[in-house]
């Protein structure tokens, strides 16, 4: 077979161990029409069928994993999370939905599902958050019987290396104390991160009026500015510092709040009110000099258009296990490109979705930074929940893989122990 023919022609005539051509990507957003050059087929991609989905959970349900089965072996990985606990009979609802298709059909199948479920909720919440982790073991797939890494099936990369920020999950429900802010920050640093978050919102602080009201007292917005204040003064003006108040305040306290923390010099402020009214947000926004970042509670594309249509804030963060997954997060992200918004995904993942995200993140122009979690290093279970060969992080960076598909696998066994009881697991 000549190389000059079509990446369409190619494929529906590819057997068994055929090799595929591959001409250089010349520009952004050309990678769908690049043809493969050099890359061994698992099989014959037009013959590839979904036989199965199975599923597992950990963290009380709270994570989602699926691996998505076919004829020929090949076996693809997703995760999702936070809308995720009750919903295996939706995973085994879907996997009768895309049973016997094609899985390199990433967005039919996609749309397949969506709108099969208009009438079941699919326009957020579980019903997305599950499929978002079935598209993304859908890319998985493509990538594998492919031969290629899924950065490449989205257009090809931007950058190698993807910036990440440590979350120090000092929760506020153990009334952390400013220095132990400063010691965090340090502890980050060390660890070769240039940006560190925190959370600020805490329902059990002693000034607050109750736990009902959503209104700050001024003692609780000094406790927030004297915890931030110390972790600056920790780590110097070159370090970013961001903060979390997950949504539990009224808009008035998101604008004190906001406008306190402006000397710090601040990142973000993260999601100050919740997440439903853009309105509200453009207010706070447009009342401070720090920069208002929200989205982790917002679903696909649509979702995040008034937040951008009304300049409601200034930074994204959609979370790529729940909002549609990695190809709806790129349309996400081109979206705010429009808008000149940088995209910051949030990450409460294991390895496998920081890597899954990694690659969208790798693929857009107006990456800012993802999300990393402490845990990672001080939880022994997040390094047996996966596989994966190589160094996870290097300078605070994830170095994105060059294997096929995502480049990281759940690893079955490691997981059982931690499997949510009552709970089907991989069945």
């Amino acid at each position: 077979m000549k190389n000059t023919a079509s990446r369409r022609k190619f494929l529906a005539q590819a057997t068994l161990g055929s090799t595929l051509g591959l001409s250089a990507i010349s520009s952004f957003g050309q990678g769908y029409e690049a043809t493969f050059k050099d890359k061994v087929l698992h099989s014959s991609p037009s013959d590839l069928k979904i036989t199965d989905i199975k599923c597992g959970y950990i963290r009380g349900g709270h994570s989602l994993f699926v691996k998505i089965y076919t004829n020929q072996d090949i076996v693809g990985h997703g995760e999702g999370v936070d809308a995720t606990p009750g919903t295996y009979h939706l995973v085994k609802m879907f996997a009768q939905r895309i049973k016997d298709k094609n899985p390199l059909n990433v967005h039919r199948l996609f749309e397949d599902i969506r709108r099969a479920g208009f009438f079941e909720g699919a326009q957020s919440g579980m019903y997305i958050a599950v499929l978002s982790a079935v598209e993304t073991a859908l890319w998985d797939i493509a990538g594998k019987a492919l031969n290629v890494p899924v950065y490449q099936l989205l257009g090809g990369k931007f950058r190698d290396r993807i910036r990440l920020y440590m979350d120090t999950a000092l929760y506020q429900s153990r009334l952390p104390k400013p220095e132990e802010f400063a010691a965090s920050a340090k502890e980050a640093v060390d660890m070769r991160f240039t940006a560190v978050k925190f959370d600020l919102d805490q329902a059990n602080d002693p000034n607050k009026y109750d736990r009902y009201n959503w209104t700050a007292s001024p003692a609780e917005i000094q406790r927030m500015y004297d915890q931030m204040a110390a972790a600056r003064a920790a780590v110097g003006p070159n370090i970013d510092i961001c903060a979390d108040m997950h949504g539990r305040y009224d808009a008035p306290t998101g604008e004190r709040v906001a406008k306190v923390l402006e000397p710090l010099n601040m990142m973000w402020l993260e999601e100050p009110i919740p997440a439903e009214n853009p309105e509200a947000y453009k207010r706070i926004t447009n009342s401070t000099s720090t920069p208002i970042c929200a989205g982790e509670n917002h679903y696909l594309a649509l979702g995040f258009r008034p937040l951008l249509e009304n300049g409601a804030v200034d930074i994204i963060m959609p979370d790529l296990q729940k909002a549609g997954g990695l190809g709806e997060a790129q349309r996400i992200a081109n979206l705010a490109n429009l808008y000149y918004v940088p995209f910051a995904p949030h990450m409460v993942a294991s390895f496998l979705g920081a890597m899954a995200s990694a690659h969208v993140c790798a693929s857009v122009p107006n990456f800012m930074i993802l999300e990393w979690q402490i845990y990672f290093h001080k939880n022994p279970m997040f390094k047996e929940i996966v596989n994966y060969d190589e160094t996870q992080i290097e300078k605070g960076h994830i170095v994105l893989s060059e294997k096929p598909g995502i480049g990281v696998e759940i690893n079955e066994e490691g997981m059982k122990k931690y499997a949510t009881p009552d709970m089907p697991f991989f069945e």
